[in-house]
């Protein structure tokens, strides 16, 4: 299987999406001001502290010619990774097949990924989006050549309604099947799940959703409480978390990737 780095994709793919839909069900509300209300706009604000104050990196796979492996039908997404949701830019690597530490492929299937990241030393809120205004063109490209993503988000005990120093994954989006794979296979590791239908603010069944801009109409969010991606790593800060992930890492990342393949 052939891989290409930071690859042009066709911006007419993007332009197949639909532009960004008002926030509705499954967007948090103490994003609903964000500063910018897209990435576009973001990125046309800040554009000239681009791989200073933030970044995007993307990973594309494409099937030999005559090749036997399927086009990879997969997207991770982690579209507030870096200093925005912390932990969430090295889990969205790591369950794509990649070693965070230095990006080094994996035994197993490789997926296609997308993460914007903040790079801030503070500050860092001020550049999430939420993931119904997500309108980049090779995020919008990826998820809708898929048929099925895995969106990485942070959440806080008090907006998942879980008691303080609860560690535990709540699963989302409109990819039902999916959705009962993943807690399934988080029931076997012994990582506490919650379906996310139960919280309104972060079910990510918004069509819009960058999660759901899939060829099915459907994906899978995943919002990790603060407590559970602070057990991923022992030195929880952006430069260091990509090389001290944890046990609790590995069995989060394997359960996802397990579920992908079921």
């Amino acid at each position: 299987m052939s891989t290409l780095h930071r690859r042009t994709v066709l911006v007419a793919l993007g332009a197949l999406a639909a532009p960004p839909i008002a926030v509705a069900a499954g967007a948090r509300p103490a994003h609903a001001a964000d500063r910018y209300p897209s990435n576009s706009a973001l990125y046309a604000a800040l554009a000239s502290v681009e791989h200073v104050e933030w970044t995007r990196r993307f990973r594309r796979h494409a099937t030999a010619h005559g090749g036997t492996q399927p086009f990879p039908d997969t997207t991770i997404l982690a579209v507030h990774g870096g200093g925005i949701e912390p932990g969430t830019s090295e889990l969205c690597i790591a369950i794509a097949g990649y070693r965070p530490s230095d990006e080094a492929p994996l035994t197993g299937r490789l997926y296609d990924h997308w993460l914007f990241e903040g790079l801030r030393s503070s500050g860092n809120a001020d550049l999430h989006v939420t993931s119904t205004n997500c309108d980049d063109p090779v995020a919008l490209s990826l998820a809708g050549g898929a048929r099925r993503t895995v969106s990485l988000h942070g959440c806080s005990t008090a907006e998942a309604g879980l008691p303080d120093g609860t560690a535990a994954v709540l699963v989302g989006g409109r990819d039902q099947a999916l959705k009962t794979r993943l807690r399934n296979r988080y029931e076997a590791a012994g990582i506490q799940h919650v379906d996310a239908a139960t919280v309104p603010a972060l079910s990510g069944t918004d069509p819009a959703n960058i999660a759901n801009r899939t060829l099915t109409g459907a994906g899978t969010q995943l919002e990790l409480t603060t407590d559970l991606r602070a057990a991923m790593f022992t030195e929880n800060t952006r430069p260091r978390r990509k090389h001290t992930t944890t046990a609790v890492f590995d069995a989060f990342v394997a359960a996802t990737r397990l579920a992908l393949t079921d």
